[in-house]
């Protein structure tokens, strides 16, 4: 059922279809797992699925090229400050850059909200309809792209769902995945959860204002990053002052410059 508000800005996507499952989940996701017993049999499930995920994040690829649009994966945990991210990262790079986003939450269209502000179209997915899936996955996104006209879109941002886990397990046919890391949240993330900075392209350590008051160690964080993924880009940023901004947005023109030739 697709809920619009706001025809030009705001397509609120509720999927009721059958998904596929995986492996971080505890509830029951339909005929696809009789039982989700350890071992072999789960194993050969979960493949399944990242199996069929990734078939479909080919396609969507290769129709992202064919219209020449630069996908971008935000990945982070809850309450890492990365819609308020997207509002100032799109703020700057609109007069530039045609941009769409897709919007990932299990309940609510709060962030869709603010970001439909911006003026580019924004389509919301809520997983709870499906059973609250912590990821977005290839297949849905396929389903919301269908309501966007790619031929007017340079840059389409995807805001995963907040999860420091599974969504980086599930490739959507983007070109690029960035993970945001509050400092809030403790230097300690990186080395706790590495496949995501291991999966990811660039890191964003945000609300860096808020360093005075902390004891966040920023040598340790940058360390813990470089020895799971080397050389990878870490942009310092504060989304409240924009401090650090001008680095990050200079990095994501040129990723998407470079798709667009």
């Amino acid at each position: 059922m697709w809920f619009i508000a706001n025809r030009t800005t705001r397509r609120y996507h509720h999927d009721h279809k059958t998904h596929a499952p995986h492996d971080h989940h505890h509830h029951d996701h339909g005929h696809d797992v009789e039982s989700r017993k350890s071992g072999t049999r789960e194993i050969k499930v979960v493949r399944r699925v990242l199996d069929a995920n990734d078939i479909m994040a080919d396609r969507m690829r290769t129709v992202f090229a064919e219209n020449n649009v630069f996908v971008l994966n935000m990945m982070s945990s809850p309450g890492s400050g990365k819609t308020t991210t997207l509002q100032k990262t799109l703020a700057r790079i609109m007069s530039d850059l045609r941009c769409a986003v897709i919007v990932g939450d299990i309940c609510t269209t709060h962030d869709a909200d603010r970001l439909a502000q911006s003026g580019a179209p924004v389509t919301q997915i809520n997983t709870d309809a499906f059973g609250g899936d912590c990821h977005l996955a290839a297949h849905v996104v396929e389903r919301a792209v269908a309501d966007l006209d790619l031929d007017a879109i340079d840059l389409l941002i995807v805001e995963n769902i907040g999860n420091l886990v599974c969504p980086a397990e599930f490739d959507i046919g983007e070109d690029k995945r960035v993970v945001v890391l509050s400092v809030t949240e403790g230097e300690d993330k990186p080395a706790k959860y590495p496949l995501m900075f291991r999966e990811c392209d660039a890191t964003l350590l945000n609300k860096i204002d808020l360093l005075p008051y902390l004891d966040f160690d920023m040598d340790l964080a940058r360390t813990s990053i470089n020895q799971i993924h080397p050389g990878m880009p870490v942009f310092e940023i504060s989304a409240k002052t924009e401090a650090g901004f001008d680095a990050w947005i200079g990095w994501l023109k040129s990723q998407v410059q470079a798709k667009m030739g």
